[in-house]
């Protein structure tokens, strides 16, 4: 087992996954920007290293000092979390030429899964169900008109080397497909360094279903169940809730794709293999996440395995001690994400300082975060400030005691999300789980 960790990360997650290690035996390293001078991860972690300035390229996304901080610690190992460098195919090689572990999989694992396009070939070949759509890439607006008529309208044009919905766009017609092409490659250009492009049938009011892996480096891999992650906006999860309200038939289905496409690439460490399920019960493979996700969580409270230290084990070569035999669901647990962001100013970003913190506890309530009374939310991150978790003995439960928790989550001092939040539980739609990804804008903005 790995001595010293250093997490390549900041806020809740670099916080969870310090708690993970303490509680392992496992020493560990924070790395921080200067914006992040009174971060709690950096009072948490044994040592401490400033790696840059506040811009992410300066410091959490910049390779080279953060390698220089692991080689300096002593660390054995990198925990990248999740964003960031999470799953950058270059970090992870360099890792493995200074001979450093990566707490995830390899780089050419990541590579492979994070081309969109290559891995919904390899899905294909291994047998996974995946929408109609271009075989690759697409060379020009021609070929993807021609195969729209083929397939049929509406169509999404998607950026192969990334996602959080950057470089997506939906056609209806072919004028909308002519339109959109274009803006499509620029934005996943800007976004990613990568303006290629691919084309997928659009699933209309789909539910969006993920299924959590697990696998060691001798070959075995179990899911844990899957998680409904249908509750967005603008491509960016919610609420996300687990077990799913799908039929067994279907559950059965993805379960069995989701294990085919982890062994269809030698797959190790936790993976999430992402679905879209439509009215009729068909599924849709989207992506892999090689990566530990923001929901874990929930995951966590139905099957009660820590998906954390289960990484880092597998990552030191420990072999799976869990079978899948040993995965039963009990229960459910809901997630809300409590952003630093405005809902009534069109969701605008709200950083500043906290004057006031009071955060829900009792039974089965689990709050993930690094905030704390007169902590400063910089403006350079991403606004998830807090992830809210609930835990109970069935659904219904589980709704009203997320609604309890967000009435006395407390933050004063900056915008949140919070009011909203508790709106969504509120509504008709959700509480009778008529979850589809369309829900924000048909059911709130609507």
């Amino acid at each position: 087992m790995f001595q010293k960790i250093l997490i390549a990360n900041r806020g809740e997650i670099a916080v969870r996954i310090i708690r993970a290690c303490r509680e392992m035996g496992i020493k560990t390293v924070a790395v921080y920007s200067t914006a992040d001078e009174e971060a709690l991860h950096k009072e948490l972690a044994d040592e401490a290293i400033c790696i840059g300035g506040p811009a992410s390229k300066d410091s959490y996304s910049n390779i080279t000092n953060i390698l220089s901080a692991t080689i300096l610690s002593g660390a054995e190992a990198i925990h990248p979390g999740f964003g960031f460098l999470s799953e950058n195919p270059l970090f992870v090689k360099m890792c493995e030429k200074c001979s450093i572990n990566f707490i995830g999989p390899t780089s050419e694992m990541i590579e492979n899964m994070g081309d969109k396009a290559k891995a919904k070939e390899l899905m294909r070949d291994a047998g996974v169900a995946i929408s109609p759509g271009s075989d690759g890439i697409l060379e020009n607006v021609e070929e993807a008109v021609k195969l729209s008529k083929e397939i049929g309208y509406p169509v999404m044009i998607k950026a192969s080397g990334g996602g959080g919905g950057r470089g997506m766009r939906i056609a209806f017609s072919e004028e909308e497909l002519v339109k959109v092409y274009d803006q499509a490659k620029q934005e996943a250009e800007v976004a990613f360094k990568d303006d290629r492009i691919y084309l997928e049938k659009f699933i209309e009011e789909p539910r969006h279903i993920e299924v959590q892996l697990l696998a060691d480096k001798y070959g075995n891999v179990i899911h844990l169940g899957e998680r409904d992650c249908s509750i967005q906006r603008r491509n960016q999860k919610m609420i996300e809730e687990a077990p799913a309200l799908i039929s067994d038939k279907v559950r059965k289905a993805i379960y069995e794709d989701a294990v085919k496409a982890a062994k269809a690439v030698g797959y190790f460490s936790a993976g999430t293999v992402e679905f879209l399920v439509d009215k009729n019960g068909k599924r849709y493979f989207i992506e892999m996440n090689t990566r530990i996700q923001v929901e874990h969580p929930v995951t966590e409270w139905v099957t009660g395995v820590d998906l954390i230290k289960e990484q880092v084990r597998i990552a030191a070569g420990e072999k799976l001690t869990l079978t899948q035999e040993d995965i039963v669901i009990r229960g459910h647990a809901i997630e809300c994400r409590i952003n630093a962001e405005n809902p009534d100013a069109g969701f605008r970003s709200s950083p500043g300082q906290i004057t006031t913190l009071y955060v829900p506890g009792g039974n089965g309530v689990r709050i993930d975060s690094a905030i704390y009374d007169g902590y400063y939310v910089p403006p350079y991150y991403d606004s998830m400030i807090a992830k809210l978790i609930v835990y109970g003995k069935n659904r219904e439960e589980a709704i009203c005691k997320m609604q309890r928790a967000l009435g006395e989550f407390i933050i004063q001092g900056i915008d949140t999300n919070i009011a909203y939040q508790f709106k969504i539980l509120r509504t008709p739609e959700y509480k009778k789980g008529e979850l589809t990804t369309s829900f924000i804008k048909e059911v709130m903005e609507d």
